[in-house]
């Protein structure tokens, strides 16, 4: 009874056209008052426990943060940076914008925000020296997915405020498989275009290692920024909060001096994090709701009651959970299918043996993947538009075909070495 008033009272109100946060918190409240005697006010109280928490104001923080990065131009002095670097590597410099997305995604923590501020750059850049358009698109789209698993997530964060997970071990988790996704990707591009040069034009000026040595001192503020956004954190010095805050004036001092950050961007950088955080602070406000009445009624316990009645295995009911939210990584994009599925999904992976910090790697991976999955795939939109449609839907949803099976290995390597993610975090 439970589960047909859970699934009926979600797919009417969605289908109805609601507001996400609106239609999971309607839900919520709806099985607090039939299901849980009309207790519905507890649902107030959990929303005001995690509202009030200090870790969460860290949300709309790093928000700021990336938009600020966005607005100043930094990406521009990173990409010329790093561009000499790989002129003799098959591939030239798509490997650039997996590197600027890398780099990037360390001080952003978002992927839209990755994707759109090297996206800006690097196709205008490569486009003009002939690159092959769909190929340029795959590996911004591929890359800045990693801003939402390099440190600072903001995935990763959300799940460590409202699953009450280490911040500090998420953020350690999140680098090894960062970096090591980033050299999966840009050994995939030496491989294509070893197989298919004409992907990249023949150049005949090569930069020397006098050239490579300028570009990167050129960038020398940005380490300093990545300090004080995550040096802060791991040396215990700062709280995720309070480096959020650090990092923001941190980028305000670098974007007015080092890049072209003016008052009227900066006002506009606020604005448009407000608006960013407000969306998703609706959708974490239903979340709460439906989670609290999930949590009350005991539904991911028969979850695991269900899954060990049918002799399913941990990593059986892993695969469940994965394929799930691939097919929800079509529909939804991947802060809302975070929030969405976590009251149900955490407590069933948990219960079954997994580690926590460890599921909060896989299930950003996993979000990485939705966006690069049309029809939603948020990363394909926002470059696809950059392109000035030049490159179509189609043509950038192909290109990233291979990052997406990238990825899926990635979870099954993972998944076989769970060390590999949790190595750092036994140092915190």
């Amino acid at each position: 009874m439970t589960w047909g008033i859970l699934a009926a009272s979600l797919l009417t109100l969605l289908a109805t056209g609601a507001v996400l946060g609106a239609g999971l918190g309607l839900t919520g409240l709806i099985l607090l008052h039939f299901q849980a005697g009309g207790a519905t006010g507890l649902a107030v109280m959990s929303v005001w426990n995690v509202f009030t928490d200090f870790t969460l104001s860290a949300v709309p923080i790093f928000i700021f943060l990336g938009d600020i990065l966005l607005a100043s131009g930094i990406s521009d002095r990173i990409y010329s940076g790093l561009t000499p670097l790989f002129h003799r590597i098959p591939g030239k410099l798509l490997h650039t914008n997996i590197a600027v997305c890398t780099v990037f995604g360390a001080v952003s923590g978002s992927s839209s925000s990755t994707a759109a501020a090297v996206g800006s750059v690097g196709y205008p850049e490569l486009a003009k020296r002939g690159y092959h358009g769909p190929t340029i698109v795959g590996s911004l789209a591929a890359g800045g997915t990693l801003g939402l698993l390099v440190p600072p997530s903001l995935a990763l964060l959300i799940y460590g405020a409202t699953q009450n997970v280490s911040i500090g071990k998420l953020f350690l988790a999140g680098i090894l498989p960062g970096l090591m996704l980033a050299c999966f990707f840009s050994l995939f591009i030496a491989a294509l275009c070893t197989l298919r040069p004409g992907l990249v034009p023949e150049e005949t000026t090569r930069p020397g290692l006098r050239q490579i040595l300028l570009g990167l001192r050129s960038i020398w503020p940005l380490p300093i920024l990545i300090f004080f956004v995550l040096g802060t954190i791991y040396l215990g010095f700062a709280t995720a909060t309070e480096a959020a805050a650090l990092g923001v004036a941190a980028a305000i001092v670098l974007g007015f001096v080092w890049g072209n950050l003016t008052l009227a961007k900066l006002w506009q950088s606020f604005l448009g994090s407000t608006l960013v955080f407000g969306a998703i602070a609706l959708i974490m406000v239903g979340t709460l709701i439906l989670a609290q009445a999930i949590s009350i009624l005991g539904l991911p316990q028969a979850l695991v009651d269900w899954a060990a009645g049918l002799g399913l295995s941990p990593h059986a009911v892993l695969l469940v959970i994965i394929l799930v939210y691939l097919v929800l990584g079509c529909f939804f994009d991947g802060i809302s299918l975070l929030l969405m599925t976590l009251p149900i999904t955490f407590p069933v992976v948990t219960a079954v043996g997994f580690d926590p910090v460890w599921f909060g790697v896989i299930v950003t991976i996993l979000m990485e993947v939705g966006m690069i999955t049309p029809p939603v795939g948020l990363n394909l939109f926002v470059l696809v538009t950059m392109t000035g449609q030049k490159v179509s839907l189609m043509e950038a949803a192909l290109a990233t075909v291979p990052y997406w099976f990238i990825m899926m290995g990635a979870i099954g390597l993972f998944t076989a070495w769970p060390q590999i993610v949790l190595f750092l975090p036994s140092f915190y």
